[in-house]
């Protein structure tokens, strides 16, 4: 599989994603549900493991107990995969998740898209360039993530980021908190969002990890990496969640469907 650099990190253009393990469905609550209790520390591992074997180096993960324990588990067990941990806000503040980060074996960390969001709209953006400067001071590619335009606008002038995460969609407004309790309820997937936001992707320096390309499932699979690989620069990758109880092989499937699509974008 090609690769692109975080920084000094090297990464597989596919990327790992680690919401629906956390039940984070962005469907519905009663996919929540079902995630949460499917995925367990076992069906996780098992999920890094049948990554590897399609060539995909790297993880998104949340620096949260239950993943940094699943994480501790598969490396002892002699697993490879590189994680990327994003901080959380129900663990705490973005300090907090980069210091787990640290803690847990992290490879590069990176601000939570919500927490962005929310601290833009509150205007209390100030209070990020520290945390970057925390990352980067132990010697790690640092980032932020976010679900508009504007946040990465921002970050262009304000932050040294290795890399950034722009999310295809704004599910939600994050004007009242940086989480999204009660997610699949109120979620929102707008082509028109998809369209601003690689647009902007177009014109920011640094590489960039596409993320919620399948709009959490309602996107046909093939459009979403056809669309994706229109719009990726070449020191760019995609982040893809899965939920494996319904589609056994949908790692290996999406990992060919991003390959024939770059490859046909050329």
């Amino acid at each position: 599989m090609e690769t692109v650099k975080l920084g000094g990190l090297e990464v597989s253009r596919f990327i790992l994603g680690g919401n629906p393990f956390s039940g984070f469905s962005h469907l519905s609550p009663q996919m929540d549900h079902e995630q949460l209790h499917y995925y367990t520390c076992e069906r996780i591992k098992q999920t890094y493991r049948e990554a590897e074997r399609a060539g995909v180096t790297a993880h998104i993960g949340r620096a949260d107990h239950h993943i940094t324990r699943t994480l501790m588990e598969y490396w002892d067990e002699g697993g490879t995969i590189q994680w990327i941990a994003q901080t959380c806000p129900e663990v705490g503040s973005p300090e907090r998740g980069a210091q787990n980060g640290f803690r847990f074996g992290a490879k590069a960390v990176f601000l939570h898209g919500g927490h962005m969001d929310f601290l833009r709209l509150q205007g209390r953006l100030d209070e990020i360039p520290p945390v970057i400067n925390m990352i980067h001071d132990r010697g790690l590619p640092a980032g932020v993530a976010g679900h508009t335009p504007e946040v990465f606008e921002w970050a262009e002038e304000h932050l040294d980021c290795d890399f950034y995460m722009c999310s295809y969609y704004n599910p939600v407004p994050r004007d009242k908190a940086p989480d999204n309790p009660g997610a699949g309820n109120e979620d929102r997937f707008r082509p028109e969002d998809r369209e601003r936001m690689t647009s902007a992707i177009q014109r920011l320096s640094k590489p960039v990890i596409h993320y919620k390309i399948m709009a959490a499932g309602r996107n046909d699979p093939r459009e979403a990496f056809q669309y994706a690989a229109g719009k990726m620069r070449p020191g760019d990758a995609v982040c893809v969640g899965v939920h494996t109880k319904h589609r056994p092989d949908e790692i290996a499937e999406d990992v060919r469907l991003l390959g024939d699509s770059l490859r046909a974008s050329v």
